[in-house]
């Protein structure tokens, strides 16, 4: 399938975004916290999200390319949502995983106009010093230029053990590819998620959701997905769907995961 790889240039920032298919209805996916462009997968990603393409146009969103030292999640969200407004998009079907999920429920709450529905997996509403460990830990190895422990560490704790096992030689392979300024911005964005809570703003969010989570998640531990039930569980449409095992990246690695995503964003606005 075909892809386009493009630039949104302001007088503020640069950001890169991937788009794909020929659907009416707009899909946008927020990924979580990466050592390098999103937009160096495409063709991965355009297969893993396929079955989305007749009925949306499906844009993947990288960070911005030219992060200041200081730049936290609600900077990350008004940068992403000023990204939408120059591409014209509303209505939004907004999926976030991870840090990105992070990012859309900020957006949501802080833009309520634009998205119609919201799907946020593997994320948290906020980040105390014990759910930011692990993160801590991969920005002393990007400090240290040790990519390959960083991208073996990313691994080990958002996969499955077997699936992590199994993926040891390609992480290697491609952690050689690592750029000293990708490490330099992996730093920046990872620090962005200190201090992060939403806590006092996520009552603002509108539109039906739909939270999954995995109950073993390695990366933010103490339960958040029962702070995001308790805060939005009360909304019109929303869902929660728990997994075992999957790991923090079970929208990767969880059978059945894609097409819950899409009957979700298919159902009609309650």
């Amino acid at each position: 399938m075909e892809y386009k790889i493009s630039q949104i240039v302001t007088d503020q920032f640069t950001m890169k975004y991937l788009s794909f298919g020929n659907g009416r209805k707009s899909l946008v996916i927020l990924p979580g916290l990466s050592v390098q462009s999103v937009t160096g997968f495409a063709p991965s990603i355009v297969n893993q999200y396929k079955c989305f393409t007749d009925d949306f146009t499906v844009y993947v969103f990288d960070r911005r390319s030219d992060p200041p030292h200081n730049y936290d999640i609600f900077q990350m969200a008004e940068d992403t949502a000023n990204a939408f407004t120059r591409l014209e998009l509303s209505g939004i079907y907004l999926f976030g995983v991870s840090q990105g999920g992070m990012i859309a429920l900020t957006i949501a709450a802080s833009y309520p106009e634009m998205i119609s529905r919201l799907s946020v997996s593997s994320t948290a509403m906020r980040v105390d010093e014990k759910r930011l460990a692990v993160i801590r830990e991969w920005v002393e190895l990007a400090e240290n230029k040790d990519s390959a422990g960083l991208y073996l560490s990313i691994g080990k704790h958002i996969y499955p053990g077997g699936f992590f096992e199994q993926s040891k030689d390609a992480l290697i392979e491609i952690s050689k590819t690592v750029t000293e300024e990708e490490l330099a911005s992996f730093i920046i964005f990872a620090n962005g998620i200190k201090g992060f809570d939403l806590t006092n703003k996520v009552g603002q969010i509108k539109c039906p959701v739909q939270l999954s989570y995995d109950e073993e998640d390695l990366v933010f531990v103490d339960d958040p997905a029962s702070e995001l039930k308790k805060h939005l569980g009360s909304l019109a449409g929303f869902e929660s769907k728990s997994f075992k095992g999957y790991g923090h990246a079970l929208y990767d690695t969880a059978p059945g995961f894609m097409e819950s995503l899409y009957s979700f964003f298919e159902e009609e606005k309650s």
